[in-house]
């Protein structure tokens, strides 16, 4: 049994170590480079228009990501942190919390983003990124169920 136990943690700590990757990357590059990422994220023509309007928009606009990318940057360690726990039951409980996260962004994209003109074709994109990320901790609780009841 210990070996099923350490297999679905090697599995908690991938999943972990990998989504960490991906919320510090996305964090400091919001941080330091919020301008050349959203021309890439969205196009040249929407990121000039999410700049705001006037310099007063433009300082609180690009405050605001920037502490958007901290946040980012931050669960990102804590993901990494987290990466390390062995403890089966708080790795499912995380998972599931994960799960809940994701789902909640995914609606968050459907009902309000997609109102929002400027970032309307975006929407169905980072749509898809939440139901993958939050697929990666269903599989994970799938893997670990499987364990347990074998």
């Amino acid at each position: 049994m210990a070996t099923a136990s350490s297999s679905s943690s090697g599995i908690f700590a991938s999943i972990c170590l990998l989504h960490a990757a991906v919320a510090a990357t996305c964090g400091a590059l919001m941080m330091f480079y919020l301008n050349e990422i959203a021309e890439v994220g969205h196009g040249r023509e929407t990121a000039r228009r999410l700049q705001g309007s006037t310099p007063h928009d433009q300082l609180l606009i690009q405050t605001s990501e920037s502490f958007a990318g901290l946040l980012l940057f931050a669960i990102g360690l804590l993901l990494f942190m987290v990466a390390f726990v062995k403890d089966r039951d708080f790795q499912a409980f995380f998972a599931k919390g994960c799960i809940l996260l994701h789902a909640a962004m995914a609606l968050w994209r459907v009902f309000f983003e997609r109102r929002l003109e400027d970032l309307a074709r975006d929407w169905p994109r980072q749509l898809v990124g939440d139901l993958v990320l939050s697929l990666s901790w269903v599989l994970f609780l799938v893997y670990s169920w499987r364990e347990k009841y074998d």
